[in-house]
């Protein structure tokens, strides 16, 4: 046997070696798993492990994909393969945990197939691809007793979350009916209620009804949501009540408000200064619009609970301000009403916050504490969210400012603090009434004298309003749980959520997740607080994040003393205009070019400094990618070229010992 026969028989039974090892693995060596990812997005979570080590009863999963039209769709669907591949993937993972009490079947629906039919039965969302093919992306769970729940479309914008809806759907098909929630809200947070008439009406008028805000469509697939009358006087048959930007609530409602709160009932509240979300109603008087109110505040009840929210006061954070620019081609300033919370600005030791990765706020306010005017010991509060230690508050002195603000004078007014400011808390104990003494209502079941005797005699007299005393609970006979959020907007679909493919609502970034938490925290769900938010896929350059914002801090003063310049110039412009007259028309004319000329040529001096200090700042980014590519790609080169020396060296060792023992020999 010659040596090219020997090569391709070794060559044969490497390949047979090689793919019955592979297959031997596939088989037997399934249940040898590791999970890599740094945030172990493939591990299942200990609530999710608690939630199906509970399970008194099988469940199956019905995975609906339809693969075969993704394969040759557009790369608008074909982008779904690999999302779909993680969620297969986590699906597994409930199977092998579930110990027999989870069946996982996977079902491609083609088009007129009885799959297609029962997926369309399900209620599982379709889009169609051509007149015949439609995409399916769904989840079905089915019990031994008849319940059914779906996920309708597994959207790539919330696969942060997929664990927390794959097991709340676990979860509450094995147990009792849902939560009730209670929303009270001037604004119109549950969308326009019209009937179907009134809606068809509207879209032959070319208008269509105002939808619920995203964080109330998620609320309806987890909770029974109902809206509560803004001029309430009881709240009941509601588990956790839901506040809104409560802007001039009556002493009736918000007197409602305490005593459900004295009774064992769970609120969140969340009250802002300024409500992006809260936009004046149409009007042809510009004065009307400009001082339209847009804070909202119920400091009565939250001194009660510790806590207090200055008006006009806002919290912000150098370090946290997203950039942006208000018209195109502006160049883009960071906006220190708009921030990006990241780890650090969570309190890890509640369940609440502990795994947010990341949250926007928008002119948020702040939380102080102050005393309750009770036992304080009997009040515990908790911060939720808060700003680095470099942040600070800021304040405006009329809402008129904040109409047109201008966002690169606020940031210029604006000093770095030493000490974290709040803008949430968990607020428990046992809570004393702020209406100890009741209050007094008007009494519409009694009449006075002068509404009963001749109308002769009374009509040119003010009709008199009877009143009555209503009171309640003066404390909670148990401990109470209120959560306080100084900000409206993070929940608000101009914040939380974005349009995405197929016209559906994405979520953004953990904004409602954390209001989400808030609610599994009241309602005492653990279980489902520890799966929520798990995992980021969006790694940060940590580094380069530091080059940028040691840059940023080096030029902030130069745009400050920029910035002040040009105002000193206006100022004085103004001031020398307004107190001249005609005849010194020349000379101040003169005198106001020369001044320009001069401020001209010092704001190009720095911004020449500005611009070099960019610069660098530009040359550190690239010289670290630089680094990073000649890391990742010399390295395998370089490793190669060593072993291909090391075995040449090798092989002339050996042939010279071999030529020198033929030699002897």
């Amino acid at each position: 046997m010659n040596r090219l026969s020997r090569a391709i028989i070794a060559i044969v039974f490497v390949a047979a070696i090689t793919f019955s090892a592979i297959s031997i693995c596939q088989t037997t060596a399934k249940s040898l798993r590791a999970d890599i990812t740094e945030q172990k997005l493939y591990t299942l979570s200990d609530g999710t492990k608690a939630i199906l080590a509970g399970l008194n009863q099988p469940v199956k999963l019905k995975l609906y994909y339809t693969k075969t039209a993704a394969m040759k769709g557009p790369d608008q669907i074909r982008y779904f393969n690999e999302y779909y591949y993680f969620v297969r993937a986590l699906l597994d993972e409930y199977v092998r945990a579930g110990k027999g009490m989870v069946e996982l079947e996977i079902i491609d629906p083609r088009p007129f197939s009885d799959e297609e039919a029962q997926a369309l039965r399900y209620g599982l969302r379709r889009f169609s691809i051509t007149e015949e093919e439609s995409f399916f992306f769904g989840l079905v769970l089915q019990t031994q007793w008849g319940v059914e729940k779906t996920i309708e479309f597994f959207s790539p914008e919330r696969q942060n979350f997929v664990e927390y809806d794959i097991s709340y759907l676990i979860d509450t098909a094995i147990t009792r009916e849902k939560k009730r929630i209670g929303i009270l809200s001037p604004l119109k947070v549950m969308g326009d209620n019209v009937s179907g008439y009134m809606a068809q009406l509207m879209q032959m008028q070319g208008q269509s009804p105002k939808p619920p805000w995203g964080i109330v469509r998620q609320l309806k697939q987890m909770y029974d949501v109902k809206q509560i009358p803004t001029d309430t006087d009881q709240i009941k048959d509601t588990d956790i009540l839901l506040v809104v930007h409560p802007k001039d609530l009556s002493e009736k409602t918000q007197f409602a408000i305490d005593q459900f709160i004295l009774k064992g009932g769970r609120a969140i509240v969340l009250v802002d200064p300024h409500c992006i979300a809260d936009r004046p109603p149409p009007t042809q008087n510009p004065y009307e619009t400009f001082t339209y109110k847009t804070s909202s505040n119920l400091n009565r009840l939250l001194k009660g609970w510790g806590l207090e929210m200055p008006e006009n006061t806002f919290a912000g954070d150098r370090g946290l301000a997203i950039e942006g620019s208000l018209r195109p081609n502006q160049r883009r300033d960071k906006i220190i009403a708009y921030m990006l919370l990241v780890k650090g600005c969570f309190n890890a030791d509640s369940a609440i916050s502990a795994d947010l990765n990341k949250v926007r706020v928008l002119f948020p306010g702040v939380l102080r504490e102050v005393a309750a005017g009770q036992d304080d010991s009997n009040i515990q509060l908790t911060p939720l969210l808060t700003t680095t230690s470099r942040g600070n508050s800021w304040t405006v002195s009329s809402p008129g400012e904040l109409m047109m603000p201008d966002y690169p004078d606020l940031l210029s007014k604006f000093t770095d603090g030493t000490e974290p400011v709040a803008m949430a808390y968990l607020v428990t104990g046992r809570f004393k009434s702020a209406f100890p003494d009741g209050i007094e209502v008007e009494d519409d079941s009694v009449q006075s004298e002068d509404e009963t005797g001749d109308a002769g005699e009374s009509g040119d007299e003010e009709k008199a309003v009877k009143t009555k005393k209503i009171t309640g609970l003066t404390e909670a006979e148990e401990d109470c749980a209120v959560v306080v959020f100084a900000d409206v907007d993070f929940i608000s679909d101009i914040v939380a959520y974005r349009e995405a493919i197929f016209g559906l609502l994405a979520v953004v970034d953990d904004n409602s997740a954390l209001l989400l938490n808030a609610i599994e925290e009241l309602a005492g769900s653990a279980n489902l607080i520890s799966i929520r938010s798990r995992g980021n896929f969006q790694r940060p350059f940590t580094v380069v994040d530091e080059i940028e914002a040691r840059a940023e801090a080096e030029t902030a003063e130069e745009e400050a003393r920029i910035n002040a310049e040009i105002a000193g110039f206006q100022q004085e412009l103004g001031k020398i205009l307004s107190t001249s007259n005609q005849t010194e028309a020349d000379i101040i004319e003169t005198s106001i070019l020369e001044k320009k000329k001069d401020l001209e040529l010092k704001i190009h001096a720095a911004q020449s400094q500005l611009r070099r200090i960019k610069m660098i700042k530009r040359e550190r980014i690239e010289a670290l990618g630089t680094r990073l590519r000649n890391f990742c790609t010399l390295p395998g080169p370089i490793v190669t070229l060593i072993i291909a020396i090391v075995l040449g060296i090798r092989r002339a060792v050996m042939r010279r010992h071999y030529i020198g023992h033929a030699i002897d020999a």
